[in-house]
């Protein structure tokens, strides 16, 4: 690499810096760019650090793959406790419109680049002083040998201007590059409705007349016109003393066929729980059927309780995420909801819903599996609460009387932000740490 450039505080780095007036005296839209640093320095920004002692070497450097430029380059220099980087202040900024950071960058020995490298707008009004939280940009995608992040919010009540902050955090022997900062005025997410529905239903019948029981129902709810609906754990086995596997079938079978059918004449999805035979081994799946009836992804319960160890059953290993047309989704069954790691793991990877057939098990601990994802759940149980549960953690609708359906608009654009915390859902994929879960 080439010697670092020196600093310049004078040369100007902006595609269009501030809202300009244009005949009649309407404002242009926002919009900063902030790129090729070999030409322009670093004019208006600056290095920041909370304090001396955990300061990051920032410095404009070579980019280390094309495009051959000098880019923005922070450090860990070393230091276990470093925490810092490149800030710019925009003014310009009006409350509650929406507005767009887009910014690509390139590590080297960064081993948790999700949780240290941070882009974030920090809201400020005209005199500087911070108002409403800090948003973190933790959507990314690939951009040849960069990766680019990006993030559209709203800015927050009395903000006029925003400080765009680019950091490295606690990775002493790490660089990371920073290039192409773009700020500018963007549209509101158009809203994304979604009809949940579920289904509380009790039977007590044999395989055969339990699963008509629950295609019944399904004709029931249709009227409601849900886009996706969550039937029951282990549907065909619910109140008998049958065992585990007595009522195995492959997926696809003869009742992913009939559930098929139901979902293609009313356009939705199904999520149900069946026991699945595959070769020699038998699982407790949530299986989901799409709108035109084909079997469009299955999740095999991670988490067995030793009742079903014991009744010859075999966990699964993984915790798919599943994509429709409305948002991407997963599925969690039963006793799952005891332990974090399965909806973590789906949050992780970008799950909106979750959907949890359940035969017993607490109202309390789904309801904590959204709060602390920040998504929505909905169940259908048996002997525990068949509910639809929002973000925060608030019960939409609750029950355990058996014959009832329930659906629900929401919207998934939606942002929950708190005044204290923000908007939880990029804080928790931007603080979540990953290293302490390896270690374990």
């Amino acid at each position: 690499m080439r010697p670092p450039l020196l600093l310049s505080l004078t040369a100007a780095c902006l595609g269009a810096a501030l809202a300009a007036p244009v005949p009649g005296g309407a404002a242009q839209p926002l919009r900063i760019e902030l790129r090729d640093f070999s030409s322009s320095g670093v004019a208006g920004w600056s290095a920041w650090a909370q304090r001396d002692e955990i300061r990051p070497r920032c410095y404009v450097d070579a980019s280390p793959v094309p495009p051959a430029r000098a880019v923005l380059a922070i450090s860990g220099n070393g230091n276990p406790a470093e925490c810092g980087g490149w800030a710019y202040t925009a003014g310009g900024i009006v409350a509650g419109k929406y507005y767009r950071l887009s910014a690509k960058y390139r590590v080297q020995s960064v081993p948790d680049e999700q949780r240290q490298v941070l882009a974030r707008l920090d809201w400020r009004d005209a005199e500087g002083r911070r108002v409403g939280q800090p948003d973190y940009a933790y959507e990314t995608s690939a951009d040849g040998p960069w990766t680019r992040v990006t993030l559209a919010v709203p800015a927050p009540a009395a903000a006029a201007r925003v400080r765009i902050e680019l950091s490295l955090c606690w990775a002493p022997l790490g660089t990371v590059w920073w290039d192409d900062v773009v700020l500018e005025e963007t549209q509101p997410p158009p809203p994304r409705w979604v009809r949940i529905g579920t289904v509380s239903l009790h039977p007590r019948g044999s395989a055969q007349e339990n699963l008509a029981a629950f295609l019944r129902a399904l004709d029931e709810i249709a009227a409601d016109k849900p886009d996706i609906v969550c039937l029951g754990e282990e549907i065909l086995l619910e109140g008998s003393s049958r065992s585990y596997t007595g009522a195995a079938e492959p997926i696809p079978g003869p009742s992913t066929r009939l559930l098929g059918e139901k979902a293609r004449r009313y356009g939705m999805y199904i999520v149900a729980g069946l026991t699945e035979s595959d070769g020699k081994l038998d699982y407790n799946t949530a299986v989901l059927i799409d709108r035109g009836g084909n079997v469009a992804g299955k999740y095999r319960k991670v988490y067995l309780p030793r009742e079903e160890v014991e009744g010859g059953l075999t966990p699964g290993d993984t915790c798919p995420v599943f994509d429709t047309d409305f948002g991407r989704i997963g599925m969690m069954i039963c006793w799952d909801a005891e332990y974090a790691d399965p909806a973590r793991a789906m949050a992780l990877q970008g799950a909106e819903v979750l959907l949890v057939p359940a035969a017993g098990g607490y109202l309390t601990l789904l309801r904590t599996r959204a709060l602390e994802n920040h998504l929505y759940v909905a169940s259908s149980g048996f002997d525990v609460d068949s509910a639809i549960i929002d973000p925060t953690g608030e019960v939409l609708f609750e029950t355990k009387e058996s014959g009832v359906h329930k659906t629900i608009a929401v919207d998934l654009s939606r942002r929950f932000t708190d005044p204290w915390l923000g908007d939880m859902r990029p804080r928790f994929h931007k603080e979540l740490r990953r290293d302490l879960l390896q270690a374990r």
